[in-house]
């Protein structure tokens, strides 16, 4: 007897379901195969709920900058080739190896960095050096900072871990989900009472061709933008930095917190310990309110300097990713924030190390005559 129409169709359905299986389960072969996983898996991120640290005592902070030749021989040697991104803020070098320097080299290193704000130093060795040689070089510019919440090395809590890919990413919501961008202009930790100077930044694995740079605004030529009379309202006004979001919400995420949150009064404009360059320093990652305001009055004046900063597109430069590239920055001179416009399938890994330095040196006029 020949088979009815709903044999037929039964048959089919479960070959179509057998051919959907077969499809699948290649796909997901080919990506486990287009995968070989991180290049540098020691340096994945590692959460320890047991890793508990006590306050960060304030300790005596010194520039390495101070101590440079202002001539930089040591740096900016024969075989050194500058390329300078913006008349504000960012410079290329090549031919120079970071881990090759002396300590007066680390110490031009620190004084160029403050002058240029932010270093992109190409085909280097830094990313293969070791954990140890890596913390050995950082410390030169001052105490490492050991984050509160993110991703660290285990045994070596120095390491801040940058890791996304397409089954991981821990902060996708961070600022909220319904948002049109995923852009963040931030300064690193300002909530502590010494926030970070000389920062070190190597990528470990990149998205493929392009994506996933980093974009950097100068604090200091944002402040020199404004008038006059409006940097005289700022003198003096401080601002509350916090961290008490980024430890919610790592609690929220049944994550880590290892040390309690702070808050910190800022000044809304530093003084560089070695240029003297005044600079704005508030920023939306951690900045809250300005001190002494009522809310209304907060919120209008913290949103008009955000704004300003985040617009500033002449006042900003694209510090672009190839292999071997370190990015040094100076975070009392600059804000910054990653362009996630790299596919959720791409690998971006990568680790920072953030020297902490001085207690903010506030702006305070000379007295008129």
């Amino acid at each position: 007897m020949a088979p009815s129409v709903a044999d037929i169709k039964s048959a089919e359905a479960v070959t179509d379901g057998i051919a959907q299986l077969k499809l699948a389960n290649e796909t997901v072969q080919a990506e486990q195969k287009a995968d070989p996983g991180p290049s540098y898996p020691k340096y994945l991120p590692h959460f320890d709920p047991e890793e508990k640290w006590p306050p960060i005592e304030l300790f005596e902070h010194t520039d390495a900058g101070l101590r440079a030749n202002p001539a930089k021989p040591n740096l900016l040697t024969e075989n050194a080739k500058v390329s300078h991104i913006s008349p504000y803020l960012g410079t290329e070098i090549r031919g120079v190896q970071l881990s090759q320097l002396s300590k007066e080299g680390l110490d031009e290193v620190a004084l160029y960095t403050a002058e240029r704000k932010v270093l992109v130093f190409r085909d280097q060795d830094f990313k293969d050096l070791g954990f140890d040689r890596q913390i050995e070089i950082a410390k030169h510019f001052g105490p490492i900072h050991r984050h509160p919440t993110s991703g660290n090395v285990k045994g070596y809590p120095e390491f801040h871990i940058v890791y996304r890919d397409a089954q991981h990413d821990r902060f996708s919501d961070y600022r909220g989900g319904n948002r049109l961008t995923r852009l963040g202009w931030h300064s690193d930790v300002t909530y502590e009472k010494q926030p970070p100077s000389t920062t070190f930044f190597f990528i470990l694995d990149q998205p493929p061709q392009v994506g996933g740079d980093t974009l950097f605004a100068s604090q200091v030529e944002a402040y020199n933008r404004l008038s006059p009379e409006f940097q005289k309202r700022l003198e003096g006004l401080k601002a509350l930095h916090s961290a008490v979001y980024q430890a919610d919400y790592a609690k929220n995420r049944g994550s880590v917190v290892r040390r309690e949150p702070v808050e910190t009064e800022h000044p809304i404009v530093r003084v560089h310990p070695v240029t003297g360059e005044k600079a704005l320093f508030v920023n939306e990652g951690f900045t809250r309110k300005i001190v002494g305001f009522k809310q209304e009055e907060s919120d209008f004046l913290l949103k008009f300097l955000l704004d300003h900063i985040a617009k500033g597109a002449d006042f900003q430069i694209r510090a672009r990713y190839e292999p071997g590239t370190v990015v040094v920055w100076d975070n009392r001179l600059v804000v910054h924030s990653v362009n996630p416009d790299y596919k959720a399938e791409h690998r971006r890994h990568a680790i920072r190390l953030t020297p902490q330095a001085e207690v903010p040196i506030p702006y305070v006029s000379e007295p008129s005559a």
